[in-house]
């Protein structure tokens, strides 16, 4: 058994990141790429929280997340995967569970590594884990925390 692409879904949260040891272990024993993905709501799908609604106050909350997302990722894969030999960094907006099984399905990802339980304040990681062991082929290695 090989595992050539693996992907690792982060929210940015400690718990999250108690995941990477087992991400480069394994992407360094098998010479795999590592796909790092972080899910940004749909900010539009909750509506106007106080007052009018206006579409581009949602298109600047969302440009300025994708940006700090960026600046996250590139600071991920600098100070911890320099040593792994591909790592592709991918942005979603939506639904973790779903935009995880959409990227399992569209990089044919050979192997989940994600921890049963994110960011209290970002979303619950513990309900995206168990839809994604139910929903997908793959398998999934769950980090307890």
């Amino acid at each position: 058994m090989t595992f050539e692409q693996i992907l690792w879904p982060t929210d940015f949260s400690e718990n999250a990141a108690k995941a990477l040891p087992y991400v480069t272990s394994l992407a360094g024993k098998y010479g795999a790429a590592i796909h790092i993905l972080y899910v940004m709501r749909d900010y539009p799908a909750f509506g106007a929280s106080y007052g009018e609604y206006d579409p581009s106050d949602f298109e600047k909350m969302k440009k300025w997340e994708t940006e700090m997302a960026e600046k996250r990722l590139d600071e991920l894969c600098e100070n911890f995967l320099n040593a792994c030999p591909l790592y592709i960094k991918h942005i979603a907006v939506g639904d973790p569970a779903k935009e995880i099984l959409n990227l399992v399905q569209k990089e044919k990802i050979d192997l989940v590594i994600m921890t049963s339980k994110g960011s209290e304040s970002h979303f619950d990681f513990g309900s995206v884990a168990e839809k994604v062991i139910k929903c997908t082929i793959v398998p999934v290695v769950t980090i307890p925390v």
